[in-house]
């Protein structure tokens, strides 16, 4: 049941011990209350009792005292000879009980209950906001609901981000829903559907004047649209330019039955359609979301650090048009822990029981020194005396950090018996915050960005996959990191490149529930695990920054790129800045293919660049223990990394570069820097194409191999994601053989094809 906040006059003789404890914890330091005495406290709110123009409020959830509120008038306040401020302005201050176990989504609940109370009031046009302009989680906070920066403003004791709530853009939840921006996001992924669809050869659009016209198959509809043929067959379609036509008139867009008026072409089985489409209108609310909140400029993304960069994505990934499904999350879910909304999140730590669960440490590591390194002594000393008050030894379980969605959800109802039985123990919240990254289930820490990354079993449907994770998949994670890790180590090329992997340290899963005693395997299976991935922090020299790749591929609202902009601001040419991004990127992966018959999943929230002075200098991989493979079956390798090995026929190993790389993400940046006018399309490829003939030149002894794998020959098999997607959009590849599962489209001319 949602807990149910209310909000009542504060009644100072009752109220103040509460008071003075949370205005005074160490937690509300931006209460300017630190250090008061309760003579102090009551002074101060029996000042605003009996102010006619503020008041103070006490906010119970579910009965219990949970959160302090303020409301005033501005006009009798420090705020009242500010132009900005108007009749019909309510200011708005609000404070939630200090813990030490916050719950997530809690100051959410509260932050709406006020909100709802503030505009209760009719004649409440717009709420007033003045945090402390340091105060960065109230300021994600309040963009959330809906707030404004206007401009700083210095008041008696602090500088002050002035904000601003209109009562339109304050409606609930959901108040991103609007028609003009839905307009917006419909345009946007129908464009797209066309563009990736036609890319895949699932439709064909035919010339049409100046224009191109796409007709349903049945004839009731088509559409026009003006838009760039490029390399790779890639559509570059004018979204400005796209009308849908009904019976001879102009319609509004409209990407779900845009789906349906094309099914028959595309392939989803009729039982799995209506998923699809969930993860369309998922996608187009993901959309929304960003057009009401993600507002910031490229200019102003130039200089931006690790985490605002990944907040501020606005696009998924660039091949899939479902790609923002996430299937599972409700309204609230969303606010917390979606990646563009910046949201501080607290992992869920569990007790497994050690003989019912599984820790693979690589090397260099213990146990001890992976809890010692992620969990300070007050938690663990915590986790143990919860052990111990159950009559349990700690040193019978190992430590699992869980996603907040995920326990709630999932583990708290499905792992019931396990829970009861001891064999889980749920430990509480950790105290570090954390942000979810483009990839969902994995976590940065915020709090300590040189710890460790933590990638959590998510049990939510996304882009083709149930996003869980498998214990017995990951036994071997640790091993087959430390293996490539040596591998790429010793490699003075890869060195050269400045190229490294992210290693995954650890992996931990629980398998003692009922679901793995059965031999068929199923999604319950993949329900509790976690693993630890190195930060790329410690990695950085003086006057380097990080980005993750995909954000190479970032517009802003206004159709800014963030690459054009990177350049712009660079000391190089457009030619000089892709050759070098090139050298830290596909150097290093037709390396790898060439030297080692080494293949990664290279696309763009896999790989993290190295900046600097805006330009990419180096790059480093992660994901590595899902997705490396060792193309060739007669290369040995230890035991412990069998599992990466496969016998890849010679005509598919090639696609490591020509899909992954030159389809799967090069095309759309090349698109990008085309059509803005900073590069041109046909240099772009000649860099891609001068890149791989240098290595070849340098690497005289392994010519034998640049022959096997012909990366420069005429074509090259047209391997298609959506069409995956779209064949089973549930689960679109077994991850334990991927090459079985491709779906092909004939061949593409390779764009660095011998001239």
């Amino acid at each position: 049941m949602t807990p149910k906040a209310t909000l009542e006059p504060l009644d100072l003789d009752r109220d103040l011990a509460l008071l003075h404890a949370w205005v005074t914890h160490p937690r509300s330091v931006y209460w300017e209350m630190q250090g008061a005495s309760r003579e102090d406290v009551t002074t101060e709110y029996a000042r605003i009792v009996a102010d006619p123009h503020h008041h103070a409020w006490l906010g119970r959830v579910d009965g219990e005292p949970a959160f302090l509120a303020e409301t005033y008038d501005p006009a009798h306040s420090p705020l009242a000879e500010l132009p900005e401020v108007r009749p019909g302005d309510l200011g708005m201050h609000v404070l939630v009980a200090p813990t030490d176990t916050p719950v997530a989504g809690f100051t959410r609940l509260v932050f709406r209950a006020v909100l709802d109370h503030c505009f209760a009031d009719p004649a409440v046009r717009r709420v007033v906001v003045e945090p402390d302009v340091r105060n960065a989680k109230i300021a994600a906070l309040n963009a959330a609901f809906g707030f404004v920066v206007a401009r700083a403003v210095e008041l008696p004791s602090k500088t002050a981000a002035l904000s601003f709530c209109t009562r339109a853009a304050y409606d609930g939840p959901a108040a991103h829903l609007s028609p003009e921006r839905l307009a917006t996001a419909q345009r946007h992924l129908v464009a797209k559907a066309i563009s990736e669809y036609a890319h895949e050869r699932i439709v064909t659009p035919v010339p049409d004047a100046d224009q191109w016209r796409l007709s349903a198959p049945d004839g009731g509809s088509s559409y026009t649209f003006a838009a760039q043929r490029l390399a790779l067959e890639h559509w570059a379609v004018d979204e400005a330019s796209l009308t849908r036509w009904v019976d001879g008139a102009p319609a509004d867009l409209d990407a779900q039955r845009f789906v349906t008026e094309f099914a028959g072409l595309l392939g989803i089985p009729d039982a799995l359609l209506p998923t699809y489409l969930e993860e369309i209108a998922s996608t187009l609310a993901s959309s929304c979301w960003k057009l009401a909140h993600s507002t910031a400029t490229v200019a102003e993304l130039l200089d931006a650090d690790y985490q605002a960069l990944e907040a501020a994505m606005t696009e998924g990934h660039p091949g899939f048009v479902a790609n923002n499904g996430r299937i599972g999350y409700d309204l609230d879910d969303y606010a917390a822990y979606a990646p563009e909304t910046g949201s501080a999140v607290r992992l869920e730590w569990l007790a497994a029981r050690r003989s019912k669960a599984r820790l693979s440490i690589g090397e260099g590591l213990s146990e001890a020194r992976l809890y010692d390194g992620e969990l300070d002594a007050t938690t663990r000393a915590g986790f143990a005396a919860t052990l111990r008050g159950l009559g349990l030894e700690p040193d019978d379980y190992l430590y699992v950090p869980v996603h907040p969605w995920q326990w709630r959800h999932q583990l708290a109802i499905t792992f019931a018996p396990d829970l009861a039985r001891r064999d889980l123990v749920h430990l509480g919240t950790g105290p570090d915050d954390y942000r979810a990254q483009q990839s969902i289930r994995t976590f940065f820490n915020t709090s300590r960005p040189d710890r460790h990354y933590v990638k959590t079993a998510l049990s939510i449907q996304n882009m083709g996959f149930k996003r869980g994770l498998s214990p017995r998949y990951m036994g071997a994670t640790p091993a087959i990191n430390d293996w490539v890790h040596r591998l790429v180590e010793d490699d003075p090329t890869l060195k050269g490149c400045g190229f490294a992997v992210l290693r995954e340290r650890a992996a931990i899963g629980y398998t003692g529930d009922a679901f793995h005693a059965l031999e068929v395997r199923s999604p319950y299976q993949k329900m509790v695990a976690a693993l630890w991935r190195e930060s790329p922090v410690p990695l950085l020299s003086q006057g380097e920054r990080l980005a993750s790749m995909t954000s190479l591929l970032h517009r802003d609202a206004r159709g800014g790129s963030l690459a054009g902009a990177l350049i712009e601001a660079s000391p190089m040419d457009a030619t000089a800045w892709v050759r070098s991004y090139l050298h830290a990127y596909v150097r290093p992966v037709v390396h790898c293919l060439l030297a080692h018959e080494l293949a990664f999943m290279p696309h763009g929230e896999n790989l993290v660049l190295v900046l600097r002075d805006h330009v990419p200098v180096r790059a480093l991989m992660k994901d590595v223990g899902e997705e490396v493979c060792v193309m060739d079956a007669s290369i040995p390798v230890p035991e412990e990394v069998e599992r990466i090995r496969a016998d890849v026929p010679q005509d598919i190993r090639a696609l490591a570069l020509h899909t992954d790389v030159f389809d799967g993400f090069l095309r759309h940046l090349a698109a990008i820097l085309g059509t803005d006018g900073v590069l041109p399309e046909a240099d772009f490829w000649a860099e891609v194409r001068r890149c791989v003939e240098q290595h070849a030149e340098e690497h005289p002894e392994l010519a034998d191999r640049i022959a096997a794998y012909d990366l420069q020959r005429a074509e090259f098999k047209h391997s298609c994601l959506n069409r995956l997607q779209l064949l089973n959009t549930l689960e679109m590849v077994d991850i334990a053989d991927q090459a079985s599962s491709l779906q092909y489209a004939g061949t593409l001319v390779n764009p660095i094809a011998r001239e």
